[in-house]
């Protein structure tokens, strides 16, 4: 989307990776329009999070609130009115056309006949769950040091939630085209889990783990999740997590030095991480195994 410089639109990046951007937007324009035409210099998925716009294409009219997606082709033209005096502010979402495509395609196989047209629509549903997740997933970038994977894989299972909403409530095609047999899906889904296992410790991306394993990020994805029942940044967390455990309980005591050396960004990452996992913090478990070991030397005390 292009505006001219001095509209009271601003626009602040989220999180930029070869997989997807997340940009935050806030208009402040007031009630009126339509203005002067415009254009989408990218396909984007805008999400709102409060107020509401509309595009004007000729004499047709959508509008875009916090109850429907709106979806922006590259080249088009449009005009922009407000109902209403509050402005708007949302999120724009911008996948590589590479990585659309592959989302598409799950939804629609003749997106590859006219690839540069991939929103055959202007809205479509935006549900309470995806709501929620997209209120999370800003919260959770606005935030320092978000993991990258995890922003990834929720911002391309956001842009995919609502393409998939869309295409069935304007009736488009949506037979899933298959893609690979089950012995590949197989194959590629633990040769992830063995990159992932060996990179405890590092910052791992999505296209990382993607390259690794000679497979689009958005297959990876979605397969990884069909095969483990989890999403990739999950099992990954799963694995430092246990891994933690292992060394409280052999009585590592530096929080700081363990969740830096599994990948965490910080004691309080770690902390917080382990809580949600486990029910408990990790100083209760150093606690409890300082106590059990405790125990042990003064029954060989005894003895």
């Amino acid at each position: 989307m292009s505006r001219r410089p001095e509209d009271p639109l601003t626009f602040r990046s989220l999180h930029d990776s070869p997989v997807v951007g997340v940009r935050d937007y806030h208009c402040r324009a007031c009630r009126g329009g339509p203005a002067a035409e415009e254009h989408s210099d990218r396909n984007n998925i805008v999400l709102l999070r409060n107020g509401a716009f509309c595009k004007h294409f000729g004499r047709r009219t959508e509008t875009a609130d916090v109850n429907q997606a709106v979806f922006f082709s590259k080249g088009s033209t449009y005009r922009v009115s407000h109902p209403a005096d509050c402005g708007d502010r949302g999120t724009v979402f911008s996948p590589p056309p590479r990585v659309l495509a592959d989302i598409v395609r799950e939804l629609d196989p003749a997106v590859d006949d006219r690839p540069d047209r991939p929103f055959p629509f202007v809205t479509g549903p935006y549900d309470s769950g995806v709501f929620w997740r997209h209120h999370d997933l800003v919260r959770r970038l606005e935030a320092a040091g978000p993991d990258p994977l995890w922003a990834d894989v929720t911002a391309l299972q956001l842009v995919a939630d609502v393409l998939e909403a869309a295409f069935a409530r304007h009736g488009r095609p949506r037979q899933r085209r298959r893609t690979g047999t089950d012995a590949d899906h197989a194959d590629r889904a633990e040769a992830a889990k063995t990159y992932l296992a060996s990179r405890l410790g590092e910052r791992v991306t999505l296209t990382d783990v993607a390259r690794a394993v000679h497979a689009s990020p958005f297959h990876l994805a979605r397969v990884f999740r069909q095969r483990t029942g989890v999403p990739v940044h999950r099992y990954l967390t799963r694995l430092r997590l246990r891994a933690s455990l292992d060394r409280l309980a052999g009585g590592a005591s530096d929080l700081t030095a363990i969740a830096l050396e599994l990948g965490f960004s910080s004691h309080s990452h770690f902390a917080d991480t382990f809580r949600r996992e486990f029910g408990r913090t990790p100083s209760d478990v150093r606690r409890a195994s300082d106590r059990r070991t405790l125990r042990e030397l003064r029954k060989n005390l005894k003895v």
